[in-house]
């Protein structure tokens, strides 16, 4: 059974979306009313998803999304908010969650999201889906030239590996889970030649990426 831990500042919200979960059998397994609570109930219990609103007294959702997942990185974080602007998107994302869903959506959605992340999935609602496709689709293409050797898939994680990006924050901006982005890496240290994320990081530099 999933375990889900939810954070949000309002009780009747929290009541509802509690009664939801637990008629898909997902268990809730406590409730944080800010984000500084999340925080210290996540640590405390080790849910396999936080639910988490953006706006909240005592510590916001996108600062409590960066905590609970640089020091528990096994915990999936699933934003659902009423804010759907660039900013709270991409700085949700930023921050390492998983999934962005709007609070007008379904049970179904809502089901298939916390399944999603729990899985190790990235997972956006339609709408913001298409904001950051969007905004990756605007992006200079990586040189082909450069590195003829990797596939197209291979050059877009090599172009965020020369962002500085970690493996957990590429498999949310890229939609895929943590173990697709593993093999693509190993893949791409390969066919480089290389030893490590480092030399990659240089080679891909020196091409022009990043």
């Amino acid at each position: 059974m999933i375990r889900v831990l939810i954070a949000d500042d309002h009780p009747v919200f929290r009541s509802g979306l509690r009664g939801l979960l637990a008629a898909l059998d997902i268990e809730v397994v406590g409730e944080a009313r800010d984000g500084a609570e999340a925080v210290r109930l996540a640590a405390e219990l080790q849910p396999d998803v936080v639910v988490m609103d953006l706006h909240m007294p005592g510590g916001n959702g996108v600062d409590a999304t960066r905590t609970i997942t640089r020091v528990s990185p096994g915990i999936g974080v699933l934003v659902l908010t009423m804010f759907h602007d660039d900013d709270s998107v991409f700085a949700a994302i930023r921050a390492g969650a998983r999934g962005y869903l709007l609070k007008e959506a379904g049970v179904e959605e809502i089901s298939r999201a916390v399944q999603a992340v729990a899985a190790g999935e990235a997972i956006y609602g339609p709408g913001i889906a298409k904001r950051v496709l969007g905004f990756f689709a605007g992006m200079a293409e990586p040189s082909r030239a450069a590195f003829p050797e990797l596939t197209e898939r291979e050059r877009e994680v090599l172009e965020l590996i020369a962002q500085g990006r970690n493996n957990t924050e590429i498999a949310s901006l890229l939609f895929l889970s943590a173990k697709t982005i593993r093999n693509h890496v190993s893949n791409i240290f390969m066919k480089l030649h290389v030893a490590d994320r480092a030399q990659a990081i240089i080679r891909a530099r020196e091409a022009g990426l990043g």
